[in-house]
């Protein structure tokens, strides 16, 4: 398919590594000229997964950017989802793992970046199997968890306490999967799915989703899978959903039950631009846009959407516009994040044992 060209710079750097990258994430600055990113790796020779804070140093001697690992913790088992609350100067991150439990990390970036675990759930009941998904609310305060054993759980984190406490919010018993969540208020989140399916769940009205979203709309395909899910600040109203066969769509609440598909399948007989074949892995709002004033954006046209792909895709979608592509790589691109400070900064983690960071200028 066609892509765009980009009208500004971009550097891509390659940073080559020895263990395989399970997610990337960057961490809040303590200053302007500090960047630091927490990265999950899993060692294929040794079995061992963990969790380290590496500085990003953006102007070194060299050409490229370099990576210095701060501080490392050992994961009981391989990462399965990581977040992080943008929060300093000690920013905690969430860690969920293949073998059900998850773990809240604090690092200390003024400090050489230390990092200590400072709660943990890994009790029987909590998941049974793998945490599909987490994520953290601003300030660190709650977590939920996601899994495809059906269960939706609230993770509560206060002050010292070595123990996590946390409450069922539901339990499907198998019947139904969960894939991805995201938060989009202090009592509202957004969970994803088989079958291209998106739940609304609100926490002051108990007993199941307030509302869901049905994915029986793209052309018999309900079998695809919802991997991640991002709710802008500003438009709480729109769920932002990527999936299997590359499709990438938005679900707006107003609007019931009719998607907006930026990539893949579409509602019609002919096809939407199709981005990617394969599965997207990650979508993010992209903050970085040549608009300066994104307020003046119609509340209906979905704002710019960054993802990933399993055939190496890394793209910028804007809705009426030709895709724009970042990254083209001969592996999958399995997860990034954008610099939140910083939005022309990305990091992603490539397939082949390899980190890459972008500056767009």
């Amino acid at each position: 398919m066609a892509f765009a060209e980009s009208q500004n710079p971009l550097r891509v750097y390659r940073i080559p590594q020895s263990r395989y990258i399970d997610s990337v994430r960057w961490l809040s600055p303590v200053s302007p000229s500090d960047r630091f990113a927490a990265i999950a790796y899993f060692d294929a020779d040794t079995n061992s997964p963990s969790i380290e804070i590496a500085y990003v140093d953006p102007n070194p001697q060299s050409s490229s950017p370099t990576l210095t690992p701060q501080s490392s913790w050992t994961s009981p088992s391989r990462i399965s989802s990581l977040r992080t609350a943008h929060s300093t100067p000690q920013p905690l991150l969430a860690a969920a793992t293949f073998s059900g439990s998850l773990h809240i990390l604090a690092s200390d970036l003024i400090n050489g970046g230390v990092m200590e675990s400072e709660a943990t759930v890994s009790q029987l009941g909590f998941h049974s199997g793998p945490v599909s998904a987490v994520d953290l609310r601003e300030g660190g305060i709650e977590c939920v968890s996601v899994g495809e054993d059906g269960r939706v759980n609230l993770v509560s984190f206060v002050g010292d306490s070595s123990k996590l406490n946390y409450r069922r919010i539901f339990d499907s018993n198998g019947l139904v999967g969960y894939t991805a969540v995201k938060w989009a208020s202090p009592s509202e989140f957004a969970t994803g799915g088989y079958g291209f399916g998106i739940q609304w769940w609100d926490q002051r009205t108990p007993g199941g989703p307030v509302l869901q979203f049905k994915g029986n709309w793209c052309q018999g395909k309900t079998s695809g899978i919802v991997h991640s899910i991002d709710i802008h600040p500003s438009r709480k109203h729109t769920c932002l959903a990527g999936g299997s066969s590359g499709t990438v769509f938005a679900w707006d609440r107003r609007a019931a039950q009719q998607p907006i598909v930026l990539s893949g399948a579409g509602t019609g007989e002919a096809p939407n631009s199709l981005l990617s074949e394969s599965e997207v892995w990650e979508v993010q709002y992209d903050r970085y846009t040549r608009r300066s004033n994104i307020g003046n954006i119609s509340s209906t046209r979905i704002l710019p959407v960054m993802i990933c792909s399993e055939d190496g895709i890394l793209a910028v979608i804007e809705q009426g516009e030709e895709p724009l592509e970042l990254l083209a790589e001969p592996c999958a691109i399995n997860s990034f994040d954008i610099d939140r400070q910083n939005p022309s900064n990305v990091i992603c983690s490539l397939e082949w044992e390899s980190l890459a960071i972008l500056t767009r200028s």
